[in-house]
């Protein structure tokens, strides 16, 4: 049997195609590079002496990296172990009621048509478009009359507020959720929180991983709300508690780098561990949506 190699002709290139190759790679670089030096400055500076700090630019190399003070001053004279436990507390109780109250929202949205139904669609729309600054003072005169200020179950219940674009991920992924399932389930005699309950939440899982995500992070770097309505120290966030070197004096960065680096330790791990529920939750969200 005679074998027969096909001929591969090399792929030529015009010179505009030429071009756009090497400005789209460069661009690749170039903006990878802009994402790293941030980071890789970041880690420099908390390894550096207060003394080399002051005297050296920030990409000098410290003399050594295995000098851990800056994160052990950081970690203790920010009360960060407490604020870690604040933050947890906030962001376990905030995505467990905005899942309850997102999915359940968007199950009544979804799967019933009454009158009013587009109306509040219209207004959950309208309500993502107001800046929240614009709302504050409302909000703190509220928070104020109701006793929620520095107290942190007041943060948590006002965190807790509708998430529209959490809404809209869950209408979006359920409107591809069969309504025959709930049609099978009726004629077997399941009510409408067993339907949501036993079919329709398992079903969500994608959008729920893609929901926590988006607010979890948002949550966890919050700033602005946990530093106006949680003035007591011990009820400081992660966030706030890295503002505790910016001073009228100066600030200190190479404890606030030190701060910033511990404070990412916690959502590294996760995204370690859980990477493989992290993409296929925002793959099937995305395509789902």
């Amino acid at each position: 049997m005679v074998k027969h190699k096909a001929n591969k002709r090399k792929k030529t290139y015009t010179p505009g195609q030429i071009i756009w190759q090497i400005v789209r790679y460069f661009s690749l670089i170039f903006f990878s590079f802009v994402a790293v030096i941030p980071v890789v400055s970041c880690v420099i500076t908390a390894f550096k002496t207060e003394e080399e700090y002051q005297t050296t630019n920030v990409m000098t190399l410290p003399k050594s990296f295995v000098n851990f003070d800056n994160f052990v001053k950081a970690f203790n004279m920010a009360n960060m172990g407490k604020a870690f436990l604040n933050s947890v507390i906030v962001m376990i109780f905030v995505l467990i009621a905005s899942v309850i109250i997102g999915t359940q929202l968007a199950y009544v949205l979804n799967r019933f048509q009454f009158p009013g139904n587009k109306l509040i669609r219209n207004l959950f729309l309208f309500a993502s478009l107001l800046p929240a600054v614009a709302m504050q003072v409302t909000v703190y005169n509220i928070m104020q009359a109701l006793g929620f200020v520095n107290h942190l179950y007041g943060y948590i219940i006002m965190m807790c507020g509708t998430d529209v674009i959490s809404i809209y991920i869950f209408i979006q992924f359920m409107e591809n959720i069969s309504i025959s399932l709930d049609e099978s389930a009726i004629i077997d005699g399941a009510s409408y929180w067993t339907i949501y309950w036993k079919i329709i939440l398992p079903l969500l899982k994608p959008a729920i991983v893609t929901s926590c995500i988006l607010k979890g992070v948002g949550v966890y770097n919050e700033y602005y709300a946990a530093n106006l309505y949680l003035m007591n120290r011990n009820l400081k966030t992660i966030a706030v508690s890295l503002y505790t070197f910016v001073g009228p004096l100066g600030s200190r960065y190479n404890l606030i780098c030190a701060g910033v680096i511990i404070s990412l330790l916690p959502a590294l791990i996760v995204f370690i561990l859980c990477q493989k529920q992290i993409y296929s939750g925002i793959a099937a969200g995305a395509v789902k949506g």
